[in-house]
């Protein structure tokens, strides 16, 4: 494919981080088809994180449909800033990330980058390879855990490319329905140069509901690392726009352990 050539997803090993982190994997891209949950997922593992007093940095990638004003009522963020206008630097500096960095009154051990309300690709100049880089190197030197909620148009989306060479590990998210399986496959043989490391990749079916067995997910899908069930009260919580709250009903602890599970798979804790 043609794009494939181009310079954004040519892999650079050039920096190295300052400091180590607490885990091997420090750094988590989620990534899949749309509507497959990400969003969800990565605001999450972020969440349970900061609740084990863990600092984290949780990058929301999307700059066409932000994701900022989706996960938490505006009241409850201590300010605003906007990824844009990191990514509108001609160079990112660690200065210039703290200042835009956005800390929630109940989290305090979260910090949270991505577009505000209204705002699009278009309302700031359009970045490249090089600011995703540098921003991407700037959260390693600022936080021992990173997540990143990816675009699923690695195509068209630097930041999102750039986030699944660079991260430690990958959260690769199906929906069990035919559209999402339909959206992987036409998107996986993009992902199969040998600089997408297939190794670090987790294969992840999610909104598992009661009706659908392990054995039908696994012939459709193929072997899963985990599957990620259905919880009305997570689901509840996204259309309300309030990802951050906790979990308390029955119906979510199969949804919780196995965001456990993935946490200690990933980072250890």
């Amino acid at each position: 494919m043609q794009f494939l050539k181009n310079s954004i997803f040519m892999h650079r090993e050039d920096d190295t981080p300052e400091w180590e982190p607490e885990n091997e994997y420090q750094m988590l891209a989620v990534w899949g088809s749309p509507g497959a949950g990400k969003t969800t997922v990565a605001v999450k593992l972020a969440a349970r994180l900061a609740a084990q007093k863990h600092d984290v940095v949780l990058l929301l990638c999307d700059m066409n449909t932000p994701m900022l004003p989706c996960i938490c009522p505006p009241a409850e963020l201590e300010e605003e800033h906007s990824l844009g206008s990191i990514l509108a630097a001609t160079h990112v500096s660690e200065s210039l990330v703290r200042h835009n960095c956005i800390t929630h009154k109940r989290f305090r051990h979260l910090t949270i980058l991505g577009m505000r309300k209204g705002e699009n690709e278009y309302t700031y100049p359009p970045y490249d390879r090089t600011q995703a880089e540098e921003l991407l190197s700037c959260l390693r030197q600022i936080a021992p855990y990173i997540v990143i909620d990816c675009t699923s148009y690695i195509a068209n989306d630097i930041l999102s490319a750039i986030s699944l060479l660079e991260a430690d590990a990958v959260l690769r998210l199906v929906n069990c329905d035919l559209k999402s399986i339909s959206y992987l496959s036409s998107q996986l043989p993009l992902l199969r140069d040998s600089k997408w490391d297939a190794d670090k990749q987790y294969k992840i079916a999610n909104n598992v509901r009661p009706m659908e067995a392990s054995e039908h997910l696994e012939q459709i899908l193929g072997n899963v690392a985990f599957q990620i069930p259905h919880s009305e009260e997570v689901n509840m919580q996204s259309l309300e726009g309030n990802l951050l709250k906790e979990l308390g009903m029955k119906d979510s602890r199969g949804f919780r352990k196995t965001l456990e599970s993935i946490s200690k798979e990933v980072f250890g804790c």
